[in-house]
Protein backbone atom coordinates (compact mmCIF):
# COMPACT_ATOMS: atom_id res chain seq x y z
CA UNK A 1 0.00 0.00 0.00
CA UNK A 2 1.21 3.59 -0.50
CA UNK A 3 -0.02 6.96 2.00
CA UNK A 4 -0.05 10.19 1.15
CA UNK A 5 4.51 10.40 1.23
CA UNK A 6 3.94 8.40 -1.41
CA UNK A 7 6.09 5.63 -0.11
CA UNK A 8 5.06 2.14 0.46
CA UNK A 9 5.44 -0.14 3.52
CA UNK A 10 3.82 -2.71 5.09
CA UNK A 11 1.57 -1.29 7.63
CA UNK A 12 1.45 -4.34 9.62
CA UNK A 13 5.40 -4.76 10.65
CA UNK A 14 5.76 -0.49 10.94
CA UNK A 15 3.10 -0.85 13.36
CA UNK A 16 4.47 -3.16 15.34
CA UNK A 17 7.91 -1.23 15.00
CA UNK A 18 6.19 2.27 16.39
CA UNK A 19 4.00 0.57 18.91
CA UNK A 20 7.44 -0.79 20.63
CA UNK A 21 9.28 2.66 20.63
CA UNK A 22 9.87 4.39 23.77
CA UNK A 23 10.65 7.43 22.00
CA UNK A 24 7.63 9.69 20.55
CA UNK A 25 7.23 9.37 17.10
CA UNK A 26 5.15 10.99 14.59
CA UNK A 27 5.42 11.87 10.79
CA UNK A 28 4.21 15.06 9.25
CA UNK A 29 3.85 15.41 5.31
CA UNK A 30 4.74 18.82 3.07
CA UNK A 31 1.76 20.39 4.46
CA UNK A 32 2.58 20.14 8.02
CA UNK A 33 -0.24 17.52 8.67
CA UNK A 34 0.02 14.53 11.27
CA UNK A 35 0.29 11.26 9.09
CA UNK A 36 1.41 8.79 11.64
CA UNK A 37 1.09 9.18 15.75
CA UNK A 38 2.82 6.08 18.02
CA UNK A 39 1.48 5.45 21.13
CA UNK A 40 4.52 6.89 23.31
CA UNK A 41 3.54 10.06 21.74
CA UNK A 42 -0.39 9.49 22.60
CA UNK A 43 1.23 9.14 26.39
CA UNK A 44 3.56 12.37 26.10
CA UNK A 45 1.46 14.28 24.11
CA UNK A 46 -2.19 13.09 25.46
CA UNK A 47 -3.65 13.68 21.92
CA UNK A 48 -4.36 9.95 20.95
CA UNK A 49 -3.80 9.21 17.58
CA UNK A 50 -7.21 9.79 16.25
CA UNK A 51 -7.27 13.63 17.83
CA UNK A 52 -3.51 14.05 16.04
CA UNK A 53 -3.57 12.24 12.60
CA UNK A 54 -5.03 15.12 10.28
CA UNK A 55 -4.06 18.24 11.67
CA UNK A 56 -1.27 20.49 12.02
CA UNK A 57 1.76 19.62 13.96
CA UNK A 58 1.59 23.17 15.39
CA UNK A 59 -0.64 21.47 17.73
CA UNK A 60 2.46 20.73 20.10
CA UNK A 61 3.15 24.26 20.40
CA UNK A 62 6.74 23.50 19.79
CA UNK A 63 9.16 25.90 21.65
CA UNK A 64 11.63 25.84 19.23
CA UNK A 65 9.24 26.38 16.49
CA UNK A 66 8.82 30.06 15.13
CA UNK A 67 5.21 31.01 15.72
CA UNK A 68 5.14 32.25 11.81
CA UNK A 69 6.20 28.06 10.60
CA UNK A 70 2.42 26.70 9.73
CA UNK A 71 3.94 24.12 8.07
CA UNK A 72 7.56 22.16 8.24
CA UNK A 73 8.59 23.95 4.65
CA UNK A 74 8.86 27.34 6.50
CA UNK A 75 10.75 25.89 9.86
CA UNK A 76 14.27 25.67 9.29
CA UNK A 77 14.60 21.45 9.40
CA UNK A 78 13.96 22.10 5.60
CA UNK A 79 16.79 24.37 5.48
CA UNK A 80 19.26 21.81 7.67
CA UNK A 81 18.09 18.69 6.81
CA UNK A 82 18.23 17.02 10.61
CA UNK A 83 18.33 18.55 14.06
CA UNK A 84 19.50 15.79 16.42
CA UNK A 85 19.01 16.19 20.31
CA UNK A 86 17.70 19.60 20.53
CA UNK A 87 16.24 20.53 24.10
CA UNK A 88 12.89 22.22 23.66
CA UNK A 89 9.10 21.69 25.31
CA UNK A 90 6.18 20.88 23.99
CA UNK A 91 2.36 21.32 24.83
CA UNK A 92 0.42 18.21 26.36
CA UNK A 93 -3.81 18.64 25.67
CA UNK A 94 -3.82 19.44 29.11
CA UNK A 95 -1.94 22.68 28.52
CA UNK A 96 0.85 21.75 30.92
CA UNK A 97 4.58 22.01 28.92
CA UNK A 98 7.20 19.40 29.24
CA UNK A 99 10.47 19.26 28.70
CA UNK A 100 11.88 17.20 25.63
CA UNK A 101 14.63 15.92 23.37
CA UNK A 102 13.65 16.85 19.92
CA UNK A 103 15.29 14.77 16.42
CA UNK A 104 14.20 15.16 13.11
CA UNK A 105 14.89 14.46 9.91
CA UNK A 106 13.60 15.42 6.14
CA UNK A 107 12.08 12.91 4.10
CA UNK A 108 12.67 12.59 0.25
CA UNK A 109 10.77 10.44 -2.05
CA UNK A 110 12.23 8.29 -5.18
CA UNK A 111 13.33 11.51 -6.86
CA UNK A 112 14.59 13.22 -4.40
CA UNK A 113 11.89 15.86 -3.37
CA UNK A 114 11.09 16.49 0.52
CA UNK A 115 7.92 15.49 1.15
CA UNK A 116 7.98 15.55 4.74
CA UNK A 117 9.12 15.36 7.79
CA UNK A 118 9.89 12.32 10.88
CA UNK A 119 10.58 13.17 14.51
CA UNK A 120 11.15 11.66 17.39
CA UNK A 121 10.94 13.28 21.38
CA UNK A 122 12.24 12.09 24.45
CA UNK A 123 10.74 13.06 27.71
CA UNK A 124 12.86 14.64 29.96
CA UNK A 125 10.48 16.58 32.46
CA UNK A 126 11.82 13.74 35.10
CA UNK A 127 15.23 14.50 34.44
CA UNK A 128 14.67 18.35 34.94
CA UNK A 129 12.75 18.03 38.01
CA UNK A 130 15.34 15.41 39.55
CA UNK A 131 18.26 17.90 38.40
CA UNK A 132 16.12 21.05 40.31
CA UNK A 133 15.78 19.00 43.32
CA UNK A 134 19.29 18.41 43.14
CA UNK A 135 20.11 21.90 42.46
CA UNK A 136 17.90 22.85 45.63
CA UNK A 137 19.21 19.92 47.97
CA UNK A 138 22.76 21.67 46.98
CA UNK A 139 22.29 25.19 47.81
CA UNK A 140 20.53 23.65 51.22
CA UNK A 141 23.80 21.88 51.78
CA UNK A 142 26.23 24.73 50.55
CA UNK A 143 23.84 26.87 52.78
CA UNK A 144 24.58 25.06 55.64
CA UNK A 145 28.35 24.61 55.25
CA UNK A 146 28.57 29.09 54.54
CA UNK A 147 27.58 31.92 56.40
CA UNK A 148 28.38 35.43 54.96
CA UNK A 149 31.23 34.25 52.56
CA UNK A 150 32.97 31.71 55.00
CA UNK A 151 32.77 28.25 54.12
CA UNK A 152 33.03 25.28 56.13
CA UNK A 153 31.53 22.16 57.58
CA UNK A 154 34.51 20.63 60.27
CA UNK A 155 33.92 21.11 64.18
CA UNK A 156 36.10 24.00 64.37
CA UNK A 157 34.11 26.51 61.77
CA UNK A 158 30.78 25.85 63.50
CA UNK A 159 31.73 27.04 66.41
CA UNK A 160 33.20 29.97 64.36
CA UNK A 161 29.87 30.30 63.27
CA UNK A 162 28.35 29.94 66.37
CA UNK A 163 30.45 33.16 67.91
CA UNK A 164 29.80 34.86 65.08
CA UNK A 165 26.26 34.55 65.64
CA UNK A 166 26.51 35.67 69.13
CA UNK A 167 28.85 38.36 68.73
CA UNK A 168 26.61 39.64 66.15
CA UNK A 169 23.63 39.63 68.80
CA UNK A 170 26.00 42.01 70.82
CA UNK A 171 27.77 45.26 71.48
CA UNK A 172 31.11 43.80 72.76
CA UNK A 173 34.51 44.34 71.35
CA UNK A 174 36.22 41.46 69.50
CA UNK A 175 39.44 39.89 69.06
CA UNK A 176 39.67 37.25 66.18
CA UNK A 177 42.75 35.54 66.06
CA UNK A 178 44.24 33.32 63.70
CA UNK A 179 47.01 32.79 61.13
CA UNK A 180 47.22 34.89 58.08
CA UNK A 181 44.67 34.11 55.20
CA UNK A 182 42.16 32.17 57.51
CA UNK A 183 39.99 34.67 57.04
CA UNK A 184 39.35 37.42 59.36
CA UNK A 185 38.24 40.39 57.61
CA UNK A 186 35.27 37.65 56.52
CA UNK A 187 34.57 37.00 59.87
CA UNK A 188 34.58 41.04 60.92
CA UNK A 189 32.47 41.64 58.00
CA UNK A 190 29.62 39.00 58.87
CA UNK A 191 29.81 40.45 61.83
CA UNK A 192 29.03 43.92 60.94
CA UNK A 193 26.42 42.52 58.77
CA UNK A 194 24.39 40.76 60.72
CA UNK A 195 24.54 43.27 63.83
CA UNK A 196 22.00 46.09 64.73
CA UNK A 197 24.77 48.58 63.10
CA UNK A 198 24.89 46.77 59.35
CA UNK A 199 23.20 49.98 57.71
CA UNK A 200 26.53 52.01 59.25
CA UNK A 201 29.52 51.99 57.61
CA UNK A 202 32.24 49.43 58.18
CA UNK A 203 35.50 50.93 58.12
CA UNK A 204 38.24 48.95 58.09
CA UNK A 205 42.33 50.12 58.93
CA UNK A 206 45.14 47.70 58.37
CA UNK A 207 47.28 48.81 61.50
CA UNK A 208 50.75 47.12 59.80
CA UNK A 209 50.56 48.72 56.43
CA UNK A 210 51.33 52.75 57.82
CA UNK A 211 54.02 54.43 59.56
CA UNK A 212 53.01 55.81 63.30
CA UNK A 213 52.83 58.79 62.21
CA UNK A 214 50.34 58.29 59.53
CA UNK A 215 48.08 56.14 61.39
CA UNK A 216 47.76 58.05 64.44
CA UNK A 217 46.14 61.11 61.70
CA UNK A 218 44.44 58.44 59.80
CA UNK A 219 42.99 56.99 62.97
CA UNK A 220 41.87 59.71 64.74
CA UNK A 221 42.25 62.69 61.91
CA UNK A 222 44.35 65.83 62.55
CA UNK A 223 43.39 69.69 62.92
CA UNK A 224 44.96 72.33 60.07
CA UNK A 225 48.46 73.12 61.10
CA UNK A 226 49.00 70.39 63.52
CA UNK A 227 52.20 69.23 61.59
CA UNK A 228 54.05 70.18 58.42
CA UNK A 229 51.78 69.45 55.70
CA UNK A 230 48.18 69.73 57.84
CA UNK A 231 47.20 72.24 55.27
CA UNK A 232 43.33 71.42 56.10
CA UNK A 233 41.45 69.67 58.84
CA UNK A 234 41.06 65.82 58.04
CA UNK A 235 38.29 63.23 59.49
CA UNK A 236 39.75 60.19 60.50
CA UNK A 237 38.54 56.39 60.17
CA UNK A 238 36.91 56.76 63.85
CA UNK A 239 34.47 60.24 62.89
CA UNK A 240 33.90 58.40 59.86
CA UNK A 241 32.53 55.08 61.04
CA UNK A 242 30.31 57.09 63.86
CA UNK A 243 27.06 54.84 64.43
CA UNK A 244 29.07 51.95 62.65
CA UNK A 245 32.08 49.75 62.82
CA UNK A 246 35.57 50.14 62.76
CA UNK A 247 37.84 46.70 61.99
CA UNK A 248 41.38 47.00 63.10
CA UNK A 249 43.67 44.72 61.08
CA UNK A 250 46.41 43.36 62.64
CA UNK A 251 46.20 45.20 65.72
CA UNK A 252 49.13 43.84 67.55
CA UNK A 253 51.52 46.35 65.24
CA UNK A 254 49.97 49.44 66.85
CA UNK A 255 52.96 51.79 67.92
CA UNK A 256 52.67 52.06 72.09
CA UNK A 257 51.16 56.46 71.10
CA UNK A 258 48.30 54.44 69.46
CA UNK A 259 47.85 51.98 71.90
CA UNK A 260 46.97 54.77 74.68
CA UNK A 261 44.65 56.77 72.56
CA UNK A 262 42.64 53.15 71.10
CA UNK A 263 42.53 52.40 74.59
CA UNK A 264 40.93 56.02 75.89
CA UNK A 265 38.27 54.89 72.89
CA UNK A 266 37.51 51.84 74.25
CA UNK A 267 36.89 52.75 77.66
CA UNK A 268 35.68 56.52 77.36
CA UNK A 269 34.07 56.29 73.77
CA UNK A 270 35.62 59.85 73.05
CA UNK A 271 39.02 60.61 71.13
CA UNK A 272 41.09 63.96 70.27
CA UNK A 273 41.95 64.70 66.87
CA UNK A 274 45.98 65.25 66.38
CA UNK A 275 46.87 69.03 67.22
CA UNK A 276 43.88 69.94 69.52
CA UNK A 277 42.23 69.05 72.65
CA UNK A 278 39.01 68.95 72.50
CA UNK A 279 37.47 65.44 72.89
CA UNK A 280 34.88 64.16 70.49
CA UNK A 281 32.52 61.68 70.70
CA UNK A 282 32.24 59.06 68.82
CA UNK A 283 29.92 55.85 68.62
CA UNK A 284 31.42 52.88 67.02
CA UNK A 285 31.81 48.89 67.73
CA UNK A 286 35.48 48.04 67.20
CA UNK A 287 36.49 45.01 65.94
CA UNK A 288 40.01 43.99 65.96
CA UNK A 289 42.38 40.77 64.47
CA UNK A 290 46.03 39.66 64.72
CA UNK A 291 47.93 36.99 63.63
CA UNK A 292 50.28 37.38 66.66
CA UNK A 293 50.20 36.04 70.13
CA UNK A 294 49.18 39.15 71.87
CA UNK A 295 49.99 37.30 75.43
CA UNK A 296 53.50 37.20 74.30
CA UNK A 297 53.59 40.40 72.69
CA UNK A 298 52.45 41.78 76.54
CA UNK A 299 55.04 39.78 78.15
CA UNK A 300 57.69 41.25 75.53
CA UNK A 301 56.33 44.74 76.87
CA UNK A 302 55.26 45.66 73.01
CA UNK A 303 51.53 45.56 73.66
CA UNK A 304 49.68 46.74 76.63
CA UNK A 305 47.91 44.61 78.78
CA UNK A 306 44.96 47.07 79.50
CA UNK A 307 44.04 46.92 75.73
CA UNK A 308 44.66 43.45 75.39
CA UNK A 309 42.31 42.72 77.84
CA UNK A 310 39.70 45.51 76.67
CA UNK A 311 40.44 44.03 72.47
CA UNK A 312 39.29 40.33 74.36
CA UNK A 313 36.35 40.91 75.68
CA UNK A 314 34.75 38.60 73.14
CA UNK A 315 37.99 36.59 71.43
CA UNK A 316 36.63 34.19 68.31
CA UNK A 317 40.19 31.81 67.03
CA UNK A 318 40.19 31.16 63.76
CA UNK A 319 41.68 27.67 63.56
CA UNK A 320 44.44 27.00 60.43
CA UNK A 321 43.53 25.14 57.38
CA UNK A 322 45.73 22.31 58.19
CA UNK A 323 43.55 21.74 61.74
CA UNK A 324 40.22 21.56 59.42
CA UNK A 325 41.25 19.81 56.31
CA UNK A 326 37.45 18.20 55.90
CA UNK A 327 37.04 22.18 54.28
CA UNK A 328 39.27 21.72 51.33
CA UNK A 329 36.42 20.02 49.20
CA UNK A 330 34.27 22.97 49.89
CA UNK A 331 36.41 25.39 49.21
CA UNK A 332 38.53 23.46 46.05
CA UNK A 333 34.90 23.52 44.85
CA UNK A 334 33.76 27.08 45.66
CA UNK A 335 37.62 28.71 44.06
CA UNK A 336 36.68 26.17 40.70
CA UNK A 337 33.19 27.64 40.08
CA UNK A 338 34.72 31.10 40.91
CA UNK A 339 37.60 30.85 38.63
CA UNK A 340 35.36 28.84 35.78
CA UNK A 341 33.33 31.80 35.59
CA UNK A 342 35.78 34.21 35.70
CA UNK A 343 37.93 32.91 33.19
CA UNK A 344 34.72 31.06 30.63
CA UNK A 345 36.82 27.88 31.11
CA UNK A 346 35.27 24.38 32.01
CA UNK A 347 37.35 22.95 34.99
CA UNK A 348 35.69 19.96 36.76
CA UNK A 349 38.21 19.36 39.52
CA UNK A 350 41.08 17.36 40.93
CA UNK A 351 42.75 14.57 39.74
CA UNK A 352 43.09 12.03 42.27
CA UNK A 353 46.76 12.46 42.64
CA UNK A 354 46.11 16.49 42.67
CA UNK A 355 43.65 16.21 45.16
CA UNK A 356 45.84 13.93 47.40
CA UNK A 357 48.76 16.48 47.28
CA UNK A 358 46.76 18.78 47.97
CA UNK A 359 45.17 17.30 51.18
CA UNK A 360 49.27 16.50 51.99
CA UNK A 361 49.93 19.87 52.21
CA UNK A 362 49.95 22.13 55.25
CA UNK A 363 48.38 25.28 53.76
CA UNK A 364 50.66 27.84 55.87
CA UNK A 365 48.79 30.50 54.15
CA UNK A 366 45.56 29.16 54.62
CA UNK A 367 42.46 29.60 52.39
CA UNK A 368 44.56 32.13 50.94
CA UNK A 369 47.12 30.15 49.58
CA UNK A 370 44.75 27.60 48.69
CA UNK A 371 43.06 29.57 46.58
CA UNK A 372 46.03 30.98 44.95
CA UNK A 373 47.21 27.39 44.50
CA UNK A 374 44.17 27.04 42.52
CA UNK A 375 44.11 30.05 40.46
CA UNK A 376 47.83 28.82 39.41
CA UNK A 377 46.20 25.62 38.27
CA UNK A 378 43.59 27.85 35.95
CA UNK A 379 46.69 29.29 33.99
CA UNK A 380 48.44 26.21 33.03
CA UNK A 381 45.02 23.26 32.84
CA UNK A 382 43.34 23.67 29.73
CA UNK A 383 40.40 22.15 30.86
CA UNK A 384 39.26 19.28 32.54
CA UNK A 385 40.83 18.07 35.68
CA UNK A 386 43.56 19.74 37.24
CA UNK A 387 46.71 17.70 37.37
CA UNK A 388 49.75 17.55 39.69
CA UNK A 389 52.07 18.98 37.21
CA UNK A 390 48.74 22.28 37.24
CA UNK A 391 49.90 22.58 40.88
CA UNK A 392 52.54 25.19 42.64
CA UNK A 393 55.93 23.95 42.72
CA UNK A 394 56.26 23.84 46.49
CA UNK A 395 52.88 21.86 46.72
CA UNK A 396 54.02 19.63 44.19
CA UNK A 397 57.20 18.61 44.93
CA UNK A 398 57.36 16.72 48.01
CA UNK A 399 61.38 17.91 49.04
CA UNK A 400 59.73 21.48 49.29
CA UNK A 401 56.34 20.50 50.42
CA UNK A 402 58.29 19.03 53.56
CA UNK A 403 60.73 22.25 54.08
CA UNK A 404 58.24 24.35 53.82
CA UNK A 405 56.05 22.54 56.10
CA UNK A 406 58.87 21.78 58.53
CA UNK A 407 59.51 25.38 58.63
CA UNK A 408 56.27 26.55 60.01
CA UNK A 409 55.38 24.33 61.83
CA UNK A 410 55.25 24.73 66.06
CA UNK A 411 57.93 22.49 67.92
CA UNK A 412 56.45 20.26 69.17
CA UNK A 413 54.07 19.36 65.62
CA UNK A 414 54.25 16.44 64.45
CA UNK A 415 55.84 15.66 60.95
CA UNK A 416 54.00 16.94 58.08
CA UNK A 417 54.33 14.09 55.74
CA UNK A 418 51.08 11.93 56.27
CA UNK A 419 53.38 8.57 55.62
CA UNK A 420 56.89 8.36 56.81
CA UNK A 421 59.28 8.51 54.55
CA UNK A 422 60.93 5.53 53.16
CA UNK A 423 64.81 4.53 51.88
CA UNK A 424 65.37 4.96 49.01
CA UNK A 425 65.25 1.22 47.10
CA UNK A 426 68.95 0.06 45.94
CA UNK A 427 67.00 -3.20 43.89
CA UNK A 428 64.37 -3.41 41.41
CA UNK A 429 63.08 -6.29 43.61
CA UNK A 430 62.68 -3.16 46.82
CA UNK A 431 60.86 -1.04 44.01
CA UNK A 432 58.62 -4.03 43.07
CA UNK A 433 58.02 -3.91 46.65
CA UNK A 434 57.21 -0.88 47.41
CA UNK A 435 54.95 -0.46 44.26
CA UNK A 436 52.88 -3.14 45.08
CA UNK A 437 52.36 -1.68 48.58
CA UNK A 438 51.11 1.36 46.93
CA UNK A 439 49.02 -0.21 44.20
CA UNK A 440 51.59 0.67 41.52
CA UNK A 441 50.39 4.35 41.97
CA UNK A 442 53.46 6.28 41.30
CA UNK A 443 52.78 9.46 42.33
CA UNK A 444 51.96 7.39 46.24
CA UNK A 445 55.62 5.39 45.78
CA UNK A 446 56.96 9.23 45.20
CA UNK A 447 55.60 10.75 48.24
CA UNK A 448 56.89 7.97 50.43
CA UNK A 449 60.45 7.83 49.00
CA UNK A 450 60.36 11.91 49.24
CA UNK A 451 60.85 11.83 45.42
CA UNK A 452 58.89 13.32 42.21
CA UNK A 453 57.31 11.08 39.91
CA UNK A 454 59.56 11.60 37.47
CA UNK A 455 62.07 10.48 39.48
CA UNK A 456 60.28 7.04 40.43
CA UNK A 457 59.88 6.97 36.15
CA UNK A 458 63.47 7.17 35.86
CA UNK A 459 64.25 4.74 38.35
CA UNK A 460 61.87 2.09 37.19
CA UNK A 461 63.16 2.48 33.89
CA UNK A 462 66.97 2.27 34.80
CA UNK A 463 65.76 -0.93 37.10
CA UNK A 464 64.01 -2.62 33.79
CA UNK A 465 60.48 -2.49 35.86
CA UNK A 466 58.02 -1.63 32.82
CA UNK A 467 55.93 1.25 33.63
CA UNK A 468 52.75 -0.29 33.16
CA UNK A 469 53.36 -3.75 34.82
CA UNK A 470 50.98 -4.77 37.78
CA UNK A 471 52.65 -8.03 38.58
Amino acid sequence: MTDNLGFAEDAHSLAMILDTMAEGLYVVDRDGVVQRWNPAMERMSGYSAEEAVGRPCALLNCETCPEEADVPAQCRLFQLGEIDNVETTIQRKDGKRIAVLKSARVLHNAQGEAVGTVETLTDISSVRLLQREVSRLRGEIEERFEFHNIIGKSPGMREVFSQIEMAAASEATILIQGETGTGKELVAKAIHYHSERKDGPLVTVNCSALSESLLESELFGHVQGAFTGAVKDYIGRFERAHGGTVFLDEVGELPPNVQVKLLRVLQEREFERVGESTPRPVDVRVIAATHRDLRERVREGAFREDLFYRLKVFPIHLPPLRERKEDIGLLLRRFIDQFNERTGKHIEGLSPDALRIVLDYCWRGNVRELENAVEHAFVTCPGGEIGPFDLPVEVRRVELANAICRESAPANAPPPASTPRRAKPTSREELIALLDECAWNKAEAARRLGLTRTSVWRRMKKLGIPLDATD
